[in-house]
């Protein structure tokens, strides 16, 4: 870990690079009216994916810091709901040369929170608006805690194919001090009924870091949740930010485990998955050899997005719902994610985009390479990427910088294997000098 220190990895906060330019680049300065020239410019029936965040949640884990908000009961449920669909039929208006959605995501927040009614309604109103008939893939967010039977099988009725299960830890001691009390047994019970339905692919997501987390919990944790045979496992750091989520300071911040204690935490989880079997898919995913994720892997069809790693490769994906953020071969665009203010917008007729960033031939360029960086701790320059002055300067300059734990050839830059930890921090340096990164959404740069 000394070679890991002298870089500076336990002390730099950076982004986390799910898209370039990170999100803390994005500007009020994008409006309605860029997103509705981007649609129009699609090409006639342009395949897309669509994401509808739900931001609600029965409870308010301490360790969040989603955009979301608590409700004790129904009652902003069925209105929001309206609203989304409000929102995605003026967003269809926009692709006038047509649309074909391939890929539809539930996220929060806590999708499952709706009933199986309103579930009913969103998806069949989504139907109405975008036409569905042709997903290839239909994934929801699920909190084991927050849903039953007939939420389960109305989503599979309406042609769930993926589930994404919130676990974080297992373990009693770390789950009271994160405010998630979740048992193994009722995880177990939802997957058990996922699979009765007929949904195989199942997604995990754990967490590393957290308070009062040693290597005997995480190993039990993991034990646990392999027992139950995921096909993928995201293995998050724990990011304590607790001046952008409150509730993180319900968090003892002194049982957080070091930086150096914490890249032990996640190499101790890595060896044990991939002893199991799961092949590693960049900084923190894992999926067993058989999975698309790992398909899209061996093949160098890999991407990143707000929504982690995916095999996802659809150039639009349209966000509905407050703070939802929509991507485009030209840019983003993010809605308000103030729920009220969301509400205020679509009852009045108005579009809820809040800010966003129009990407320069430039950012494209560096975008891949952070991309390929982010995917596979690899990057080679194009044609295009090598005729730019100022990106050979910044790959000499992360080559000089980073001498030892790179090579470098003048084409290819390759991240040592035992400096992977590293990724991010050399991503960074393809920031330009003059759009500085901002203490927002930067983290701890030790995984």
């Amino acid at each position: 870990m000394s070679d890991l220190r002298h870089f500076g990895l336990f002390n730099a906060k950076v982004p986390r690079f799910t898209s370039y330019p990170p999100a803390n680049w994005f500007t009020e300065g994008i409006s309605a009216d860029h997103v509705r020239t981007w649609q129009s410019n699609a090409p006639k029936d342009a395949e897309i994916s669509l994401y509808v965040h739900i931001p609600f949640c029965r409870r308010l884990c301490w360790f969040c810091a989603c955009r979301t908000q608590g409700t004790r009961n129904a009652a902003p449920l069925a209105p929001y709901v309206d609203r989304v669909l409000r929102e995605a039929a003026d967003q269809r208006r926009g692709f006038i040369n047509g649309v074909t959605p391939k890929r539809l995501h539930l996220g929060g927040g806590t999708p499952t929170i709706l009933s199986a009614s309103l579930l009913d309604r969103l998806l069949r109103g989504l139907d109405d608006i975008w036409g569905l008939s042709d997903l290839d893939e239909f994934s929801v967010e699920v909190d084991p805690t927050d849903v039953g039977p007939a939420r389960l099988a109305m989503l599979k009725q309406q042609g769930l194919s993926r589930a994404s299960l919130g676990i974080q830890d297992f373990d009693r001691q770390v789950q009271a001090a994160i405010g998630r009390t979740q048992s193994r047994d009722l995880t177990q019970s939802v997957v058990d009924d996922l699979r009765s339905l007929g949904v195989s692919s199942l997604n995990f997501d754990l967490l590393y870091g957290l308070p009062f987390q040693t290597p005997g919990t995480l190993a039990a944790t993991l034990e646990a949740a392999l027992a139950m045979q995921p096909g993928r496992i995201a293995l998050f750091g724990y990011a304590h930010v607790p001046w952008m989520s409150k509730r993180q300071s319900l968090i003892p911040a002194d049982a957080l485990p070091k930086p150096e204690a914490r890249l032990a935490l996640f190499e101790q989880a890595r060896k044990t998955l991939l002893g199991q079997g799961y092949v590693q898919i960049g900084i923190d995913h894992f999926a067993r050899p058989e999975d698309a994720l790992a398909h899209a892997f061996f093949d160098q069809r890999l991407k990143r997005s707000f929504q982690g790693y995916t095999d996802d490769a659809i150039g639009y994906l349209v966000g509905l719902g407050a703070s939802a953020i929509s991507t485009f071969p030209q840019g983003f665009a993010q809605n308000i994610p103030v729920t009220g203010k969301y509400a205020t917008q679509i009852d009045a007729g108005v579009s809820a985009i809040w800010r966003g960033y129009a990407l320069s031939e430039a950012d494209r360029l560096k975008s891949n390479l952070v991309e390929q960086l982010m995917c596979y701790y690899v990057a080679t320059l194009s044609d295009a990427q090598a005729a730019k002055p100022l990106i050979v300067k910044a790959m000499n300059q992360i080559a000089q910088d980073f001498d030892g734990a790179v090579t470098w050839d003048g084409r290819t830059l390759e991240i040592r294997r035992w400096a992977h930890p590293l990724v991010r921090l050399i991503a960074v340096q393809l920031v330009t000098p003059s759009t500085p990164l901002t203490a927002e959404r930067t983290y701890s740069a030790a995984i």
